[in-house]
This record gives structure tokens, sequence and C-alpha cells, in this order.
């Protein structure tokens, strides 16, 4: 039974390892010239990861949760969406080293809108990119290809914010079904319209003039409606410590 929940847990490469297989038997130069092209990109990814959660884990530390979200949130607006299409422009590495830097941003408060633009610019976008780019195929064809990339960054990151929310994300680094840390609301932020309260009344309730979260209203069936009340807070005020 415990190979068989390894195996299901680790789809991806069991099924990676089995096309090796088949080359392997079946066309053996392929294999070999596949191998050394992992071997490369695993080294690469050795050399940058590492760096990559180091960095992350220090903002996640140091950097406060309002910060996050005053420049980066839902209520940053149009000043949100430029600072993440800066922030991806200027970044470095491959595009793998944006997920959990983009993971820490969002459980710190990042819109999806400004999540998706940061990804694409830092795939499409990077300044370093468009030097290169301006060198080998021209200025006139880097700026267009730079405009309509833009344009078209920002009217996908908007259309995938529609459709997905925060709620649909898998930002909890918890397994299975245990316990998620204290729910609460952060009453600074808090702007008492008491929507949650209305939403989920067996979790929240109002007191003067701020939402609180009922002791000992956690359980497992509420998970889903209290993620739905996290995602519709104005001002995300509720979160988990």
């Amino acid at each position: 039974m415990n190979a068989i929940n390894m195996i299901k847990k680790n789809k991806i490469l069991v099924i990676v390892f089995f096309i090796y297989g088949l080359l392997l038997i079946f066309m053996p130069q392929k294999a070999a010239k596949s191998w050394d092209n992992s071997i490369y990109y695993i080294i690469e990814m050795l050399e940058i990861m590492p760096v990559v959660f180091i960095l992350t884990a220090l903002i996640e530390t140091w950097v406060p949760k309002e910060v996050i979200m005053n420049s980066f949130g839902e209520e940053a607006g149009i000043k949100g969406t430029i600072f993440s299409f800066i922030l991806g422009s200027f970044s470095a590495g491959p595009i793998y080293a944006a997920f959990p830097v983009c993971k820490m941003l969002l459980k710190k408060g990042a819109s999806v809108l400004n999540i998706v633009v940061i990804l694409s610019t830092w795939a499409v976008v990077k300044v370093p990119m468009l030097a290169n780019e301006a060198k080998f195929l021209g200025v006139k064809f880097m700026g267009v290809r730079w405009v309509l990339t833009t344009i078209s960054i920002f009217i996908m990151g908007y259309i995938v914010s529609i459709f997905v929310k925060k709620s649909d994300l898998k930002l909890d680094d918890t397994k299975g079904d245990q316990e998620k840390d204290e729910l609460y609301v952060n009453e600074k932020y808090c702007v008492g319209c008491g929507l949650c309260a209305k939403l989920n009344p067996q979790v929240f309730y109002m007191e003067d003039g701020k939402a609180k979260v009922i002791e000992n209203s956690m359980n497992l069936s509420l998970e889903e409606s209290i993620s739905n009340v996290m995602s519709k807070c104005p001002a995300k005020a509720i979160d988990y410590r």
C-alpha cells in the first residue's frame, strides 16, 4: 500500500521514468541525449533554487503582510499592477524560480491579477532579454513585440483574476486533514462591513464595529465556507496565524 501511495503522489515522476525506460529500449541514442539534458537542468535547478528559497524565506519573515497587501494586493489597484510588472521585468533566473516567490506573495496578500503579471513578465519581458532581442532582431521588432506582449499580459491577468480565486489555489502547506492554524481577524484592517458575519455566522460575529472569530468554531465542515468568506472580505483582514 505504501508503494502504491508513493506512485499516486508522484505520478508525473513515474511517467517520466517510464518514458525514459521505453526510450532506452527502443531508441538508446535519444535516451542518452535526453538524460544529458535532464542532468543539465537538474544541476541548474540545484544551483538556483536554494538561493531562491532562502530569499523567499527572508522576505516572508521580514516583510510585513500589510506591505505586500498595499503593494500587490487587491486594494493596490493600478499601482500594484505596475509594481508587479516592474518586479517581473527586472527579475533574474528562469521562470521556475518565480513560482515559490509568487506562492509566498499570494499567501501574504497579493492578488491573482498581480501574480499573473509577475509570472508573465518574468517569462517574456525581462530587461536583459529585451537587450539581446534588440541586438539580434532589431529595435523595431523588440519594441512592437514588447508593446503587444505587455497589452496581452494585462488582459490575460484580468481574465484569469475573474475565473480563478484565491480559494481555488493550493496555498496551505499542510497536508491531508491536519488542522489549520488559528483563524483571526486583523482589527487594524477590518472595516466593519459585517459581510463575514452575514455569510458565516457560525464562525464570525460583530462586536464594537469589528469582526470577531467565535472561539472553538473551527471544524473541517466549515473550511470551504471560511475560505469563501476570506476571499470576499474587502479588506483581506481574515487570515490564519
